[in-house]
């Protein structure tokens, strides 16, 4: 008989990644909950969502991470808490890490990462103070000798390959892309469901405790020239490639305002410094998820492309 699924908590549910974590918690046959400040929101967008959950067998926990007594009670009827939240509540997480010491019953927890893995990577301000935060973070988890599991899934498909991994375009190109850097360093695409899933199937698995979890599938590891030629093939079309060097390209962070600045000294540190892919993954702290479960059928982002067709 196989040994029952851990109870999920996801906090940070109904947000951008977060939905995608909790549906795919449900699916892979998670007893899942989701902490919840309202479980009848006004909003009818966020209503719409949370009946989304309940359709899908997802439990509302009212909770609040600002209210630790609720918090530490929807910890205990947990086995496995996977923090979604926000940029703006990263730094918030020692309250989680607060509460799930105290609850004392936690087999893991996943703080919210999603991004860069922020021990590997040399990035310019702003995003150096908000990887910083995130790194921050993992020792509070480590010092409390909290089981963990990280999962840095570098860039988001649906943030980066509508617009051809551009910033500050709104669109597909269709005459010119502008490329930070010379176009030949290696990022990663992970597309948000199977971020889900990949995050989902690392829950109860030993290889993937106290260990980094790194989403490189190898059919989206490509480099922006690489992903041009891609989308050119794909539309029958020559682009114009605007370079923009590396001293332009700090000039610009300096420039540009909030959020446009934080964006683009993310794209800089994974498109010019190569943060995706520039040091191995040594078994000492990290596994690869497509080599983990190679059974996934992960969405590429040559078939991503051709929603944009």
């Amino acid at each position: 008989m196989a040994s029952e699924k851990s109870r999920v908590l996801v906090i940070g549910g109904t947000g951008y990644i977060g939905r995608f974590i909790v549906a795919a918690s449900a699916r892979e046959g998670h007893p899942t909950a989701v902490l919840v400040r309202d479980a009848a929101p006004a909003d009818p967008a966020k209503a719409a969502v949370l009946q989304g959950f309940r359709d899908a067998g997802v439990t509302l926990v009212k909770g609040d991470i600002y209210d630790h007594e609720s918090l530490v009670a929807a910890i205990k009827s947990a086995d496995v808490v996977i923090s979604a939240v926000g940029s703006q509540q990263i730094p918030d997480q020692t309250r989680i890490i607060a509460a799930i010491k105290e609850a004392g019953n936690v087999k893991r927890f996943f703080p919210s990462e999603f991004g860069n893995d922020v021990d590997h990577v040399n990035a310019v301000e702003p995003a150096k103070s908000i990887f910083a935060v995130k790194a921050r973070i993992r020792r509070a988890i480590e010092a409390e000798e909290i089981p963990y599991t990280y999962v840095p899934s570098n860039f988001f498909a649906g943030y980066f390959l509508p617009t051809l991994g551009q910033v500050g375009v709104t669109g597909p190109p269709t005459d010119k892309v502008l490329i930070l850097g010379d176009g030949n360093v290696k990022a990663v695409f992970s597309v948000e469901d199977d971020v889900g899933t990949y995050t989902a199937k690392a829950v109860d698995d030993p290889r993937t405790l106290n260990k980094t979890l790194y989403l490189r599938p190898p059919n989206n590891t490509l480099s922006h020239n690489e992903l041009v030629s891609l989308w050119e093939k794909k539309h029958g079309k020559t682009l114009e490639m605007v370079y923009i060097p590396e001293d332009e390209v700090l000039k610009q962070i300096q420039e540009s305002p909030v959020p446009l600045n934080i964006v683009l000294a993310i794209s800089h540190s994974a498109w010019v410094k190569g943060d995706h892919t520039n040091f191995q993954i040594d078994p000492s702290f990290g596994v690869e998820a497509t080599e983990l479960y190679p059974d996934v059928k992960y969405v590429t982002v040559d078939e991503y492309l051709n929603r944009f067709l």
